[in-house]
């Protein structure tokens, strides 16, 4: 790859830049040392964190050297919310968050040849400064008539919250990690969202008050917009997170393979390491066949793969056609059947029922008459075989892992019974 900037900017990621040309420059004499922050404010990470992650990625990939700091000092302070304080943490979670959040993005760099990466934690050079030190060495370089103008503090300050001193130095701390990590590691670029720009440059504005000779730079990626108006990464159960214990790798691959047509050319670019001649003939097929999903499949299967490995992928993209007939639901181990029916409409029954009852307590048919419509029609599927009696009791035999059977009306639409206490198979 020769020329990075022209890559990202070609892949939608560049919303601000320092200096664009002083950057590419940089690149072409490279390589250059750059840092992306994370704060432990939860156990995982999610989409929008992966964003980061893997712009960290492209550009290691691109002959650069990255540094992925997990913030246990910013973790414990937090960067100003829109709209109200946040909530403190106690230092042992943020401690525990920590190692979690190292973890998952040591997933995704390279830790050996010319372009190592390095895990680095602000707590190192923070936690033996007094306060006295830290208002002396660092704050008396920022000026407070352009900490209270950033974006986030601003609006923070004309809100009925206001905003605690606490928060209002948030940037103060993450401009003094640039200035840290350029000492010690000879780091000169800072990457994050564009939500981030403030407390970027707050970190090239020191470095230039208290190294005139530097040459540092920052690089915004761009906020990421649905087409439909809903926030990007929001499902309805919620964020979609990294960790499989908070979103299960089935619903993380759903979330992929519903992506909107419009939105799915944008996500493959961001998030694809695909070659352009494979995202534009993606992007052709999506214009000439959008029914066949191609690129959304394309995009599901390797993120999955990426973010939850080859084996889960697979296990997933098997429950996925076998919940809708395109495969045996009896080859799906009981942990992805789960995983996979936790995220369709479903109900808890002590004991089975006829099939009538169960289309309408599940909300496949809003009444016992429009259930009974549904089999007379040929229309309603229990473990992918065609209802013919909607009286008939399923067989305690069919629960597939002695727990769930799946039920359908048509072709898309999906539900489950969990049978809490069924009988043994006769």
């Amino acid at each position: 790859m020769t020329d990075i900037v022209e890559e990202l900017r070609w892949r939608g990621l560049i919303a601000l830049s320092t200096d664009e040309d002083a950057l590419r420059k940089a690149f072409a004499d490279g390589p250059v040392t750059f840092y992306c922050g994370f704060d432990p404010t939860a156990p995982s990470l999610h989409l929008g964190n992966l964003v980061q992650i893997l712009t960290m990625r492209r550009l290691q990939l691109a002959g650069n050297r990255p540094l992925g700091l997990v913030g246990g000092a910013t973790g414990l302070i937090g960067d100003p919310k829109p709209n109200s304080e946040r909530t403190l943490n106690a230092p042992e979670v943020v401690e525990e968050w920590v190692e979690r959040l190292r973890g998952q993005i040591e997933r995704y760099l390279d830790f050996d040849g010319p372009y190592a990466a390095t895990m680095v934690n602000n707590l190192d050079w923070t936690s033996g400064m007094s306060a006295i030190s830290f208002l002396r060495d660092v704050g008396k370089y920022f000026r407070v008539n352009k900490m209270i103008a950033k974006e986030a503090v601003a609006r923070r300050l004309n809100s009925d919250a206001g905003i605690s001193y606490t928060e209002f130095s948030y940037q103060i701390l993450q401009g003094m990690d640039f200035l840290e990590l350029y000492r010690r590691h000879g780091c000169t670029l800072q990457t994050g969202g564009s939500d981030q720009w403030g407390n970027l440059t707050a970190g090239t504005d020191l470095i230039h008050r208290v190294e005139p000779e530097a040459s540092v730079h920052a690089l915004a990626t761009t906020l990421i917009t649905k087409a439909d108006g809903t926030k990007f990464g929001k499902t309805e159960s919620g964020t979609v997170w990294l960790d499989p214990e908070r979103t299960t790798p089935y619903a993380f691959y759903q979330f992929w393979l519903n992506a909107d047509d419009r939105d799915v050319s944008k996500f493959l670019r961001i998030f694809s390491f695909k070659s352009r001649e494979e995202i534009e003939e993606l992007e052709k097929l999506t214009e000439e066949r959008p029914q066949a999903r191609a690129a959304q499949r394309a995009l599901a299967e390797e993120l999955t793969t990426l973010v939850h490995g080859a084996e889960q992928c697979a296990g997933v993209v098997a429950a996925s056609k076998a919940l809708f007939g395109q495969g045996e639901l009896t080859g799906l181990d009981a942990a992805t059947l789960a995983a996979a029916l936790s995220e369709v409409p479903h109900a808890r029954v002590a004991e089975l029922a006829p099939m009538v009852d169960l289309l309408t307590e599940v909300g496949l048919a809003p009444s016992k008459s429009a259930a009974r419509r549904t089999v007379k029609e040929g229309g309603a599927y229990v473990n992918n075989v065609k209802v013919t009696d909607a009286e008939a009791v399923p067989d305690a035999g069919e629960l597939l892992h002695g727990r769930w059977l799946v039920l359908r009306r048509g072709k898309k639409n999906l539900a489950a019974v969990e049978v809490t206490a069924a009988a043994p198979a006769s």
